[in-house]
């Protein structure tokens, strides 16, 4: 980062980008094809149909997608290349939202390991304790530590985008970061 909170020329980053409802896989086939780091996260739902069960991929954030690159390209990705996306801006500084990148990768690594056990909170949550997992498959992912529904779960949250929680880890899995 450059002095003032800005990305410095050329720099990577994380952004979060909202596109329209129905659209999330076209514009990650675009900018797949435009060989753009990006991120949809998806989930696999069973939907009943006339011709029986039929399995489908679908956006864990309906229309949201993730994606690294520079802020050059950010914007040239909407002007040069008119991909039908809106960035989300930081609140503080009326910028692009960035994403740190451990975040993104815990927001990943979480949706990797156990896509089944987590549950996508798009409400505001209040902070607990900072927590890392220092067993079982989640060992590495820090978060939040809250109480959801009666259960201990790890919150991940990307800063004004959305917070997914694990399913129940156990306390003696757990360690405070300070």
């Amino acid at each position: 980062m450059s002095d003032g909170g800005l990305p410095a020329v050329g720099e990577k980053h994380w952004y979060a980008a909202y596109t329209r409802h129905n659209r999330e896989f076209a514009v990650k086939a675009r900018l797949d094809d435009l060989e753009v780091e990006n991120f949809l996260p998806t989930e696999e739902l069973v939907k009943e149909t006339p011709f029986g069960r039929k399995k489908a991929r679908v956006p864990l954030i309906h229309g949201m997608i993730f994606i690294r690159t520079d802020k050059a390209t950010s914007f040239s990705l909407i002007n040069d290349h008119f991909l039908r996306i809106v960035y989300l801006k930081d609140i503080e500084g009326h910028h692009s939202l960035i994403i740190p990148d451990k975040q993104m990768e815990d927001f990943m690594f979480l949706l990797d390991v156990s896509a089944k056990g987590v549950e996508v909170l798009n409400k505001d949550l209040k902070p607990g304790d900072r927590v890392r997992v220092i067993k079982g498959p989640l060992a590495g992912l820090e978060g939040e530590l809250m109480r959801i529904r009666g259960h201990k779960r790890v919150v991940i949250r990307l800063s004004g985008v959305a917070s997914i929680a694990t399913s129940y880890v156990p306390g003696s899995f757990l360690e405070r970061i300070k």
